[in-house]
């Protein structure tokens, strides 16, 4: 299996789906992860492909729990009060690796694991169906233990409502819905869908305001719109702010340009961010992450 993989992504979609074969997941809020069990360690990597284990080395240490050859596909949390505190699993993915190991002594992160990509026994597995990769993975999990566990899963369609209704008290942002039938959607294709309570949109980072380290504000495109319409975002937070200004501090400028009468840094950074769906509407939009 080639590392770092290109995990499965979901489509949303506004209604939840029903009928057989359907399978549904809670949506846990957190920090895309793949955690992967080599002979002697432990890596952790993001979405993105770039090795995070030294922000999450509370979950690497558990991970050699894990059997040795497997490679696992989940959320690295953090829950605070009893709720998912998505602010602060953003805030340690974005901190300096001294402020991480800060955050971990005072709110440890879990592991909440949807799939098993590669089993230490069946080898790469993604091509087997949903329903058996479900079987190896709580198997496989069954005595590792908290911080990792595997999220619950149910095929019945008003259990997965009443998950979608009463779980938002814990932080629970929506349902990730999976064909039973269906391989491990690889290669960053959208085989998946999911149901949020607050959806959001994709939306492409064209430009910048403020420092190239850390903007303040940023400039978007719908990403599947016309290019052209650019926006500008509201104020960043900073689980959005350092990614994204990691990758303009390495690409040149393109010049400045205006849009609703504010100057801003034309960039190329080839990113996409995610916004509250609707929170454009007046001129402002609100980046919830970069995904």
């Amino acid at each position: 299996m080639e590392i770092p993989v290109k995990v499965a992504l979901a489509q949303a979609v506004p209604v939840l789906p029903a009928g057989e074969g359907w399978w549904y997941e809670p949506k846990f809020d957190g920090h895309r992860t793949v955690l992967v069990r080599g002979a002697e360690t432990v890596e952790l990597y993001a979405r993105s492909g770039r090795k995070v284990t030294t922000h999450w080395m509370d979950l690497a240490v558990a991970g050699l729990r894990v059997p040795a050859g497997t490679v696992l596909d989940g959320e690295a949390v953090i829950w605070r009060d009893g709720r998912l505190d998505f602010g602060a699993a953003q805030s340690r993915a974005a901190s300096s690796l001294v402020r991480a190991r800060q955050l971990a002594s005072r709110f440890p992160a879990s592991y909440a694991v949807w799939d098993v990509l590669q089993h230490p026994v069946e080898g790469d597995v993604r091509g087997r169906p949903y329903t058996e990769r479900r079987a190896l993975l709580v198997d496989l999990l069954a005595s590792v233990g908290p911080p990792i566990q595997a999220v619950p899963a149910t095929d019945d369609y008003e259990v997965a409502r009443v998950w979608y209704e009463s779980l938002t008290a814990q932080g629970v942002e929506g349902l990730v819905a999976k064909r039973g039938s269906a391989a491990y959607p690889a290669g960053g294709r959208r085989g998946w869908v999911k149901v949020r309570h607050a959806d959001t949109e994709d939306w492409r980072v064209v430009g910048y305001v403020g420092p190239r380290g850390r903007p303040r504000r940023l400039a978007l495109e719908p990403a599947g719109g016309a290019v052209g319409r650019v926006r500008l975002s509201g104020p960043l937070a900073a689980g959005v702010a350092v990614p994204v200004g990691r990758v303009i501090a390495r690409l040149p400028d393109g010049g400045r340009a205006r849009v609703d009468g504010e100057s801003y840094v034309r960039v190329d950074t080839g990113l996409v961010v995610e916004v509250l769906a609707g929170s454009g509407r007046h001129g402002t939009l609100t980046v919830v992450r970069v995904r």
